[in-house]
């Protein structure tokens, strides 16, 4: 299985890999190698989603996108939570590479989204009201460029969308990747 490497200049993002550091619910690295892989398809719907932000002066900046199947077991291991984690057992949408998590920029600085990228919490759901104005409003605006280029969202996470097909993809392990992430 071949993945279409994200890279900042050609396509048109900011990139930090939450997981290969430690700023995650985690409290350490993930990933031994920060890197941002998308399947084909989904590369072609975030290529979408940046020609639709850059007119709006906004742009992306992702916090993660293929996972191995590896790492989804690590941080299941960790936080077993359903509400915000997808079983391994039965795979993950990143493990498939067609799921991409994200937020808007513009001029070099991230919008205010109500709570940080991987808050567990309810606040972090989309349509949450309990957050300011202006948060609901670049929710919104997130929401409306990401499903206009043909992804869908998950309703606990802003910063999660995926492809709407994402279970007819096959699951990838880090060895099949050839990612060396692990």
């Amino acid at each position: 299985m071949s993945l279409v490497s994200i890279l900042p200049q050609e396509h048109g993002v900011d990139i930090e890999i939450k997981y290969a550091t430690s700023d995650n619910f985690t409290g350490k690295p993930v990933y031994k190698k920060g890197a941002c892989y998308l399947h084909k398809d989904a590369a072609d719907c975030l290529s979408k989603a940046v020609n639709l932000a850059k007119p709006l002066g906004l742009k992306f900046l992702i916090f993660d996108a293929y996972r191995p199947s590896e790492a989804q077991w690590k941080l299941w291991e960790h936080t077993p939570n359903p509400d915000f984690l997808a079983d391994p057992a039965k795979g993950s949408p990143h493990s498939r590479g067609v799921a991409i998590d994200l937020t808007l920029m513009r001029s070099g600085s991230a919008l205010d989204m109500g709570t940080a990228f991987d808050a567990f919490t309810p606040l972090s759901h989309h349509g949450h009201t309990g957050i300011s104005r202006e948060a609901q409003a670049n929710r919104l605006l997130l929401l409306g460029l990401m499903t206009a280029a043909g992804w869908d969202f998950y309703r606990n996470e802003w910063w999660h969308y995926q492809l709407f097909n994402s279970r007819n993809y096959a699951l990838i392990s880090d060895k099949d990747a050839g990612t060396n992430m692990m």
